[in-house]
Order: structure tokens, then C-alpha cells, then sequence
């Protein structure tokens, strides 16, 4: 079965097609077929999902998956969350978002800086699926004071991993794609498809 993918990232294409296809589904960027981004007015992660996947359903005609994910910190009310990546203004400045995001902790104590990245997927059988299969993934831990290691992307550096001890970006990166947010959803939802 042929996908759109509701992104213009390469890597997510890649990632998700080794997941995906051992099932039978040959996946397809929307920007092969000059499909623009809709506005992600939805006010939670599921909403913005399944507006994106619709989105690229309803242009191209066939099934499609999107995924809408961010930082959320208990201690600003799950803030940045739908915004994490324009956080501090412009979209996609990484560095900026994080020192907007440590200046807004900076009076925090450790034990109240708990965080949670989250991913949600919403695949759509056509534009007006009642039904869409939701999957969500989740990855908890804490920010960090100062950033810590070189690897991966956006608040990685800042985001500490209980279960190894480290930044997410000081991790191997075969094992964050084995225990992040995304790879969580990405598991979940393989396991809708597969029940189907």
C-alpha cells in the first residue's frame, strides 16, 4: 500500500519507511508531489496529527501519516510543547529555543524540572476517515542546567535521560532511535497495522 508522508524531512521519510515497510507500505514525501504544509492550528499533538495527515490525504488522494511532536516541562505548564520548535521565535533555531528554555528555569530547582518529549502519529485511509489509528510515544526525564554533549538535535543537549545517566544528545544515536518519543509511537502504531 502506498503512504504519503505528511513531512518534507528526508530523515523521517528513511526512518519510517524501514519501519513501515516490512508491512507492505511504500511510503511517499508530501514534497514529491508539491504538497505544502498546512497551518497547525490543532491546540494538542493529536489534533495537529491528524490535520496534517488529512491535509496530504485529501490533496494527493491516497492514505497518509503525520506526526506532530515536542518538549513538554511540567514546570511551564507543559510549555514549549506545540511550540518547541519556534519556542523562541523563529522556526527551527535549536539554539535559541534552548536558551529561552533554560533562562525560563533558571530559578528552578532540580527535582522540578521534570520533562517529557512526545510523539503522536495519526494515519488516515483516505481524507474523511472517521477512524484514524493514533499512536503516541513518550520519553520522560529532566532538563538540564547547561547543555551537555554534541549529538542529535533541537533540545536534546538540555534533555536528560534517567535510564542512561546522559543528555539525549550525548547518546549513541542507534539507541535514542531505539528509546525516544518517535521510535516509542512509531513501535505502538506498527502494532495497530499489524492487528489490522
Amino acid at each position: 500500500m502506498r503512504l504519503i508522508l505528511a513531512s518534507h524531512n528526508a530523515g523521517k521519510l528513511a526512518e519510517l519507511q524501514a519501519l513501515l515497510g516490512p508491512l507492505g507500505f511504500e511510503l511517499t514525501s508530501q514534497s514529491a508531489l508539491d504538497i505544502d504544509e498546512p497551518e497547525e492550528t490543532g491546540l494538542s499533538f493529536v489534533e495537529n496529527a491528524i490535520l496534517k495527515a488529512r491535509h496530504a490525504a485529501r490533496i494527493s488522494g491516497l492514505p497518509a501519516l503525520a506526526d506532530d511532536s515536542g518538549l513538554c516541562v511540567d514546570a511551564l505548564g507543559g510549555a514549549p510543547g506545540l511550540y518547541s520548535a519556534r519556542y523562541a521565535g523563529a522556526h527551527g533555531d535549536h539554539a535559541a529555543n534552548i536558551d529561552k528554555l533554560l533562562h525560563e528555569l533558571r530559578n528552578t530547582p532540580q527535582a522540578e524540572r521534570g520533562a517529557r518529549f512526545v510523539c503522536v502519529l495519526a494515519l488516515l485511509r483516505h481524507a474523511e476517515d472517521p477512524e484514524p489509528l493514533i499512536a503516541e510515544g513518550r520519553w520522560s526525564g529532566r532538563i538540564l542546567e547547561q547543555r551537555a554533549g554534541e549529538g542529535g538535535f533541537g533540545y536534546d543537549p538540555v534533555f536528560f535521560s534517567p535510564e542512561h545517566g546522559i543528555s539525549a544528545a550525548e547518546l549513541d544515536a542507534a539507541e535514542k532511535n531505539r528509546i525516544s518519543h518517535r521510535a516509542r509511537a512509531f513501535a505502538a502504531l506498527r502494532e495497530k497495522i499489524a492487528a489490522l
